[in-house]
């Protein structure tokens, strides 16, 4: 048998493309007729330098044109500072009523030119997470919940950060607080159900891992408000499933309770579908309440009552944070910004 043998040509690679250089200051400045100087008062909403309205049009046009993108480690070398406001992304489910507040956050900054960049701190706890914050070099850190000490605040200041400011229900030394009161929902909701005759209330506690620092303190102000009454108070672990709720209400009867505060409107919704499934009368058997006042809590039948919840304000926050930057030598405020207050409607 004869062999025959090709040979195949090698293809040539394709030719990397020149890599085009990255467009500056200058390159805008050149494109719009204008100075280097201008272009950066522009681009940086500059309000103490009076810049006029077709000469604002030409450098955006122009860095529009080029892709031009300010650079921002230069911007803060220039300033002093970063303009960035870090927030550990949370470790807990976040509901609608936190989102929201989220949002207007952010908008509040942004009015105030400042990024808002969340860090993503699964694994990461006190010391361990305020060095990896530290790392980014924020101006500002706004932390949610209480797991950070005063060492933790002080490395945060010592890497640059203006203002510390932690959102919980006790302050930080060194830091400016935002104490958010979460025993005052529980307050409301006992105070509501033992006022419309209930005297046998249980407290849903969401399993789901993150909660306990605000499902505990809810617990606490429903037996606080029911201290010293002859009502009593059953506390009620439940996961965030239908067929966790379908158990508890399989046994309801059993437990012999006529009343429920259930954490939040989205655990009391799921607690009270699965408690009509098993024939359970709302509000005739069992009353229920929850919080957060949703809208989808005034589309169910019967309606359902709540707690309504005042988070602080968006713009009230970006404020204090951008005092703090402007003025890192000022003693730390100390503010208490959660409300709350019930809202009586048919589950009750």
């Amino acid at each position: 048998m004869r062999y025959v043998m090709v040979q195949i040509p090698k293809t040539p690679a394709p030719a990397s493309p020149v890599p085009r250089s990255v467009p500056t200051s200058a390159d805008v400045a050149r494109l719009a007729g204008v100075s280097r100087a201008t272009v950066s008062y522009v681009l940086n909403n500059t309000s103490a330098v009076r810049i006029s309205e077709p000469t604002r049009r030409r450098v955006h046009e122009a860095a529009k044109e080029l892709g031009y993108v300010p650079h921002a480690a230069a911007r803060s070398l220039r300033a002093g500072h970063s303009r960035m406001v870090l927030m550990p992304a949370p470790t807990f489910p976040v509901g609608p009523l936190y989102s929201q507040f989220i949002s207007e956050l952010q908008w509040a900054l942004g009015r105030h030119e400042y990024t808002v960049v969340q860090f993503g701190t699964v694994g990461l706890h006190g010391a361990e997470a305020a060095r990896a914050w530290a790392e980014l070099r924020p101006v500002a850190v706004l932390v949610p919940g209480s797991d950070l000490g005063p060492k933790d605040v002080a490395v945060l200041k010592r890497s640059g950060a203006r203002a510390v400011v932690t959102l919980g229900s006790e302050a930080v030394e060194g830091a400016h607080a935002l104490l958010m009161d979460h025993e005052a929902v529980g307050l409301c909701a006992g105070t509501h159900l033992y006022a419309r005759g209930r005297r046998r209330i249980g407290v849903v506690v969401p399993e789901e891992p993150g909660l306990d620092a605000f499902s505990v303190p809810r617990l606490e102000g429903v037996r606080r408000a029911l201290h010293g009454t002859e009502a009593t108070v059953t506390d009620l672990p439940l996961a965030y499933e239908e067929a966790a709720a379908a158990r508890l209400a399989a046994r309801w009867r059993e437990l012999g309770l006529d009343a429920v505060f259930a954490y939040n409107d989205e655990y009391a919704m799921l607690l009270m579908r699965a408690l009509q499934d098993e024939g359970v009368g709302i509000p005739q058997e069992t009353a229920v309440i929850g919080a957060d006042d949703l809208m989808l809590g005034r589309l169910l039948r019967p309606r359902l009552s709540t707690v309504h919840i005042e988070l602080p304000s968006g713009r009230d926050l970006a404020d204090l944070v951008d005092r703090a930057v402007r003025n890192p030598g000022a003693a730390p405020e100390t503010h208490t910004v959660l409300g709350a207050s019930v809202v009586h409607r048919d589950s009750t």
